[in-house]
């Protein structure tokens, strides 16, 4: 059985079926919009994974790194800024996009949530 803790299998490189999810997730995140590593968890299957959906984009492929400034943690805070540098440079890809914030490093949720639903990412899987 694979362990869905880790990112790839073993030295293949190959993603684990978590991994394949959230990468699906992260790629629908609409601009303008944001969402947080607990929704991705959840919707990809893994309420308590948050903390490993943060290190699947740590290690994210280039399509996926070019979005995963739209993941944010669950107050809206830009933990992941760091990734780029500084979380002003976050702020500024989040910004280009019309995303508000309520302070320097904390997005308008109430605005900009985006939930994801795995249902609808296996519908449009299906389809392909």
């Amino acid at each position: 059985m694979e362990d869905e803790r880790e990112p790839t299998t073993g030295g293949s490189g190959r993603r684990s079926p978590f991994a394949e999810r959230v990468y699906a997730l992260v790629r629908r995140i609409p601009p303008g919009r944001v969402t947080t590593y607990g929704r991705l968890a959840r919707a990809a299957g893994s309420a308590r994974s948050a903390r490993l959906v943060g290190w699947l984009l740590h290690d994210a492929p280039p399509d996926i790194a070019a979005v995963a400034h739209r993941v944010v943690n669950r107050s809206g805070e830009l933990t992941g800024g760091w990734a780029w540098g500084h979380p002003l440079v976050m702020r500024a890809l989040l910004e280009e996009e019309g995303v508000t914030f309520v302070d320097d490093f904390r997005v308008n949720l109430e605005r900009h949530l985006w939930e994801p639903d795995l249902a609808e990412e296996d519908a449009a899987t299906d389809a392909e």
